[in-house]
C-alpha cells in the first residue's frame, strides 16, 4: 500500500468521520458523496431519516470529541442541550417508570441536519481533505487480494472516471452495494443477518410552549413492548435545538403510525401505554407536517468473520450494520467506528500486511454491542425473523427484563443499564455477580404510578 491517498464513499457522518481518522496517516482523503450537500444545516436528499429524533449518547460523544477536539462545545454553542441521563430523561419501559436518578451517562439531542453540518464545517476546514459531490461510487478496482482504487460517475453522466487509493472506505450506509462488487472481485458475499421489527415512524416538529422552551426540558420516551400479543407503539418527545421539539411517534407490524397530520395527537394520546406526550402537545404549536419512514429493519454484515478480505478495503457505519433508529445508536456507532479505524492504524502503521481485516474486527466491535441491544428485543416482534427468537434469545431477554424492572427501584442497576445503553461499558458489566444478585431481589423503591415530571415542567408545558 504504497499509495498515501485514501478514498471514502460517502460523506455523511460516518464517511466525514473516516476522513477526519484517516487524514494524520495519508497525503490526501478524498470524499465521494452522492448529494449535493448543503451549505448550512439543512435537509438533503439522500437522508430522508433526518427528519426523526437522532441523539449522539456519550459514547459516540467522547468518540466525537477524540476525533474531532472542541465540537461538543460547538454543538452547544449551536443549541444542542447536554442532557444528563436518566437525570433528564424521563422514560417508561415495558416495566414501568424509571425514576430520575443521578446522572451516569449523557445524550446530545439535536436535528440530525445540524449535527451533520458542525460535523462537516469542521472535517472540511482541513485542506488535506477533498470532497467530490454529486458523483457516485459504481464499482472497485483490483482483485481478491487487494483493492487498489474505485470507479466513479458524475450524477446524470454515463462517464467514469478512476480514481486510485491506499485505502477505500465504505460509509454508504444501508444502501451499500459493496457484497456485490465483492462478489465482482471474486469473493463470496458476506454472512449477513436481519431482524425486522416492522416498525413504522411518524414524526412532525414542533414549537416548544415559551416557558418550557427558556427552562429546558427533560427527553419524554414512552417505550414500545415487543410481547404481548399486539403491535409494538411507542413514542419520544425530544427536545432539540432553537426551542423545539421533534416528537417521533412509532409501531409495529399492524400498528403502524400513518401520516395524517389530523391522526398524530390522537395516535399519541390513545395508542401509546400512555397519553403523556399527548398531553405535553397540547400547548405546543406545530411547525411541519408529519414524515413517516418504514426503514428501520436491524441489518448486519458480518465481515469480520470472512474467510478472505481484500487489502485496503475498509467498511463503516450503516454498510456494516444498520440499526432500528429508534434505540438512537447509529450515529454514536459511527463515532466509535471512525475512532477504532484510527486506533488501528497507529497501532499497524499505514501499509502494514492484513490492515484492513485488522479494521473490520476492531469495528465489529462496537458494532456488536449495539446490534445485541437492537436485536435482543427486536426479535420478539411477530416476523422479525424467519425462524423467530432462539432460546439464547429468550434466555437474554428474560435477563434483561428483570434488570429493567430492577432499574425502575434501584438507581445502581439504573446507572449500569444505561451505562451499556450509552455505549460507554459493555455488556459484560451486567453480569456481575453484584448486579446479578440485585437483579434476583429486584427494584429496592416502589414503583411510580405516574411520569416523574415535575410540577414546574408541567407548568412550564401548559399541562397544569
Amino acid at each position: 500500500m504504497t499509495d498515501r491517498t485514501a478514498v471514502v464513499l460517502g460523506g455523511s457522518l460516518a464517511g466525514l468521520l473516516a476522513a477526519r481518522a484517516l487524514v494524520p496517516f495519508t497525503d490526501r482523503v478524498v470524499v465521494v458523496e452522492r448529494d449535493t450537500l448543503p451549505a448550512g444545516p439543512e435537509p438533503r436528499k439522500g437522508l430522508p431519516q433526518a427528519r426523526h429524533v437522532h441523539q449522539l449518547w456519550s459514547g459516540g460523544a467522547h468518540a466525537l470529541e477524540e476525533l474531532l477536539p472542541g465540537t461538543m462545545g460547538r454543538l452547544h454553542a449551536a443549541g444542542i442541550r447536554r442532557l444528563p441521563v436518566t437525570t433528564d430523561m424521563v422514560a417508561l419501559s415495558p416495566r414501568g417508570w424509571y425514576r430520575r436518578w443521578a446522572e451516569s451517562s449523557f445524550v446530545l439531542p439535536g436535528s440530525r441536519d445540524l449535527l451533520d453540518w458542525v460535523v462537516r464545517e469542521r472535517v472540511l476546514a482541513d485542506d488535506r481533505i477533498e470532497l467530490l459531490t454529486a458523483t457516485e461510487a459504481v464499482g472497485l478496482l483490483g482483485s481478491e487480494r487487494a483493492v487498489t482504487g474505485v470507479r466513479l460517475r458524475a450524477s446524470g453522466s454515463g462517464t467514469e472516471q478512476v480514481r486510485t487509493a491506499g485505502l477505500v472506505v465504505d460509509a454508504t450506509g444501508r444502501g451499500s452495494r459493496l457484497p456485490g462488487w465483492l462478489e465482482g472481485l471474486g469473493l463470496p458475499a458476506p454472512e449477513f443477518r436481519e431482524v425486522d421489527s416492522g416498525i413504522a415512524y411518524a414524526s412532525r416538529m414542533f414549537r416548544a410552549p415559551a416557558e418550557a422552551a427558556r427552562a429546558g426540558f427533560p427527553i419524554v420516551n414512552v417505550q414500545a413492548s415487543p410481547r404481548g400479543g399486539r403491535p409494538g407503539r411507542g413514542g419520544v418527545l425530544m427536545p432539540i435545538e432553537d426551542g423545539r421539539w421533534l416528537v417521533t411517534l412509532h409501531g409495529s407490524r399492524g400498528g403502524e403510525p400513518g401520516s395524517a397530520t389530523e391522526d398524530f395527537l390522537r395516535y399519541a394520546r390513545e395508542e401509546l401505554p400512555h397519553p403523556v406526550i399527548a398531553e405535553l402537545l397540547a400547548e405546543a404549536e406545530p411547525l411541519s407536517d408529519v414524515s413517516v419512514t418504514r426503514t428501520t429493519a436491524n441489518r448486519r454484515h458480518f465481515h469480520e468473520r470472512a474467510e478472505a478480505w481484500p487489502e485496503n478495503l475498509a467498511v463503516l457505519g450503516d454498510a456494516v450494520c444498520a440499526l432500528n433508529p429508534v434505540y438512537g445508536h447509529g450515529m454514536s456507532v459511527a463515532a466509535q467506528g471512525a475512532l477504532a479505524l484510527r486506533k488501528v492504524l497507529e497501532r499497524r502503521g499505514w501499509g502494514s500486511p492484513g490492515l484492513a481485516r485488522s479494521v473490520q474486527k476492531a469495528v465489529s466491535r462496537p458494532v456488536r454491542a449495539a446490534w445485541e441491544l437492537s436485536t435482543g428485543a427486536d426479535v420478539f416482534y411477530p416476523g422479525a425473523t424467519p425462524e423467530g427468537p432462539t432460546l439464547r434469545d429468550r434466555l437474554a431477554h428474560a435477563y434483561v427484563d428483570r434488570l429493567l424492572y430492577t432499574a425502575t427501584g434501584n438507581g445502581r442497576i439504573a446507572r449500569r443499564v444505561t451505562d451499556v445503553t450509552s455505549l460507554e461499558r459493555g455488556a459484560q458489566v451486567l453480569l456481575s455477580p453484584t448486579v446479578m444478585l440485585a437483579a434476583l431481589l429486584g427494584p429496592l423503591r416502589p414503583q411510580l404510578t405516574r411520569p416523574p415530571l415535575t410540577t414546574e415542567e408541567l407548568k412550564s408545558a401548559g399541562v397544569l
